[in-house]
């Protein structure tokens, strides 16, 4: 047989999508399988451009190698001759895993032989559009079908007009989507387009195995058929905003459709994880509403684990090796020289690994594949002499996520593994551990993540601005974690109504913060109690005020010696009588006489807000952290984001004053201070001084959108 490439060529492929196939060794394989399986078939007649097409793209999209003879004699024999029939075939066999085939069954729902020609498409087309058409001539040519009702659509409209050409607004996801649309409706549509407990298989990219059947049965008499989903954070630091989507999809389809969810913690690098990340993991969950079916950590598995990656050691599967780490580092770094080592040496190692007899990096365990993104080999375990939270010194070596996730997953009979789409590159890797082991096997879903400008939300960085001083802590009201939203005074039901607007979609999604901020102000403006606050104030003395009229509030703003204002909510109307100075000239007081507002000369122009009786306390507001909205992005900011600090990201008002019927309020109670703005009440506050933080304004700065 010829070399790959030319061999690749030979059946129609451009020199470009040959050597990209040869990258995938799994691809390349199959196609050549294919290819020489056709030959036989085709004798002397060889493989022409067509037939190469259609072996590529069954190659390609099938996931069941024990199908590829089957079709492959299909497409060599001109039984299947077009993509509509190749793309039925396809679907067929994914819906029937298991032998044998009804051969009739197929034929009949692949079009199996069918031939449409061009008169057929003529004659239909001049009756009926594309529709009925197609329904007609199920198995007949896209383009042909399409290429006649064009025709037939000129004979009876004419040409096209200027305004039929005119280009037409691009519509997005966004633009369709339903105004007033719930989380729970979305997450309920997202069901429609997901695989049914127990149909794994159906799902595009699902590898079945002779075992399948068998464990999918199991599977659903365990569940009896229900949806279980798992939120499996790490705990080495807090939850941010994106994180927020992944709980509102994770938590809020199982509950969308009668299922469960698990907290699982994937509490399997002992070096960064600390107590305090587990409790405000567990807090932030059940204050965005969500209770969990059950908490679980991956470490409740650590011994089950171990067992599995013995027997993936005896099936061939994986292998100690001695590279170093720095070794494996970089884009495409060498092979493994130990990866052929005997099963039997292998097992040897890694009991001794178990057992403390190599040091740390002198020895990894890693498994025999080739990830999507061309990562080899992954490790599966390493050694880490650092005691763990739960299991103390029971372990020294710890296993990765890669080897981790789906296995937990296969443990708690997860139906739908729902993950952000970097991980998309490890569904490969997901779907065969799973395999080699001969364990049950859920379903990797990837959705779009949910990032916000001006801000940043990785972990190491939220670190490196706690120790340069920039912000307090994890919770500081302007960073975008959870625990710092609370602090602020975001309620958890905006933050929910935000995840629902921007919905559950595949495309990463950067949202501006001014669209969070709406969707707090909407909840706080129907919840929110008032009250009269004061952050500059100003002392006025009313020096005729009627006897038993209690005044209950202060005000400054427009007032001036030429012009009274009313006060708001109080009935009357005051006018500057006398102005009040210190040494260095600064107002200190007003005095100001009093009608009522209905003695009034004239209705003031103004009504401003007051407090008699206050309460001093201390204001703090807060602005955008960054100046700019990605302070990650070089190009943006060349300096990196500790350069792009915006100074005037908080002001602190010492000496304001509140009205004292919020004395009794709690730590984050939100009030709307009129014309002032939304706060809550921060958990710096004591019995002597109140402390609140500017949430939102009342109107969205023109400014920032």
């Amino acid at each position: 047989m010829a070399d790959p490439l030319t061999l690749f060529t030979s059946i129609g492929l451009s020199e470009q999508k040959a050597k990209e196939t040869l990258k995938n060794d799994a691809l390349c394989s199959a196609l050549k399988d294919a290819i020489a399986q056709a030959q036989r078939v085709l004798g002397v007649a060889g493989v022409d451009k067509a037939t190469g097409t259609l072996l590529y793209t069954m190659a390609s999209r099938l996931r069941d190698p024990k199908r590829l003879g089957f079709l492959t004699d299909h497409i060599a024999q001109r039984k299947i001759c077009t993509e509509l029939q190749l793309a039925a075939a396809l679907e067929f066999v994914k819906s029937h895993p298991q032998d044998p085939i009804n051969q009739q069954e197929f034929e009949s729902l692949c079009g199996v032989g069918v031939v449409i020609t061009p008169e057929q498409i003529e004659d239909k087309s001049a009756s009926v559009f594309t529709g009925e058409a197609r329904g007609g001539l199920m198995w007949a040519d896209g383009k042909m079908i399409k290429n006649e009702v064009d025709m037939q659509v000129l004979h009876l409209l004419g040409p096209k007009t200027e305004a039929d050409l005119e280009k037409k607004p691009k519509v997005t996801f966004h633009t369709l989507k339903i105004e007033g649309r719930t989380l729970m409706d979305e997450l309920r549509g997202v069901a429609l387009n997901f695989h049914k407990p127990g149909e794994n298989y159906k799902t595009e990219g699902y590898v079945v195995t002779p075992k399948t059947m068998d464990l999918l049965k199991q599977h659903l008499e365990f569940t009896g058929g229900q949806i279980r989903t798992r939120f499996p954070p790490e705990p080495n630091g807090i939850l941010h905003i994106g994180h927020a989507k992944a709980i509102n999809f994770n938590f809020g389809y199982a509950k969308a459709n009668d299922g469960i969810c698990y907290l699982r913690y994937d509490d399997t690098n002992p070096e960064k994880e600390e107590e305090k990340y587990f409790t405000a993991i567990k807090d932030m969950v059940e204050w965005l509403g969500y209770k969990p079916y059950e908490i679980t950590h991956a470490s409740d598995n650590f011994q089950r684990l171990y067992d599995l990656a013995v027997d993936l050691i005896r099936r061939g599967h994986a292998y100690v090796c001695h590279q170093r780490g720095e070794e494996l580092k970089g884009h495409n770094p060498p092979p493994s020289p130990w990866r052929e080592r005997p099963a039997e040496e292998s097992l040897v190692l890694f009991d001794r690994m178990r057992r403390g007899l190599f040091a740390e990096g002198e020895a990894t365990l890693r498994m025999k594949i080739v990830m999507e993104d061309g990562k080899m080999d992954p490790v599966a375990y390493r050694i880490k002499y650092t005691a763990h939270h739960r299991t103390g010194d029971a372990w020294c070596i710890y296993p990765t996520y890669d080897y981790t996730h789906c296995l937990c997953d296969s443990i708690e009979n997860i139906t739908h593994s729902l993950c952000t789409k970097e991980f998309q590159a490890r569904r490969s890797s997901y779907f065969w551990l799973c395999n080699a082991l001969d364990v049950y096997c859920p379903v990797q879903w990837e959705y779009g993540r949910l990032n916000l400008t001006y801000t940043v939300v990785s972990k190491r960085k939220i670190i490196k601005l706690v120790e340069e001083g920039t912000v307090r802590d994890w919770d500081d009201p302007r960073l975008f974690t959870l625990t710092a939203l609370r602090r602020r005074g975001f309620p958890s039901e905006a933050i929910n109504n935000f995840c629902a607007k921007v919905g559950v979609t595949v495309a990463q999604a950067t949202m501006e913060p001014h669209m969070l901020e709406s969707c707090v102000r909407d909840v706080l403006n129907d919840h929110a109690p008032r009250a009269m606050a004061v952050l500059e104030p100003l002392k006025v003395t009313i020096t005729n005020l009627p006897e038993g009229i209690r005044v209950m509030e202060k005000g400054y703003k427009r007032l001036t010696p030429d012009q009274p204002v009313g006060l708001r909510h109080a009935g009357y109307v005051i006018s500057v009588q006398k102005v009040i100075k210190d040494a260095q000239g600064r107002v200190v007081e007003l005095e100001v006489h009093c009608c009522s507002s209905h003695e009034a000369a004239e209705k003031p122009k103004a009504f401003i807000h007051w407090v008699s009786e206050p309460q001093k306390c201390e204001i703090r507001l807060y602005e955008r952290l960054f100046l700019h909205k990605n302070p990650e992005d070089p190009s943006e900011v060349p300096g990196g984001f500790l350069s792009d600090i915006n100074p005037n990201s908080l002001q602190v008002i010492d000496s304001a004053l509140v009205d004292i019927s919020v004395s009794k309020a709690k730590v984050f109670d939100k009030f709307q201070f009129e014309r002032v703005g939304y706060f809550a009440l921060d958990p710096d506050s004591t019995a002597d001084k109140l402390v609140f933080n500017r949430t939102v304004t009342l109107k969205e700065d023109p400014g920032k959108m």
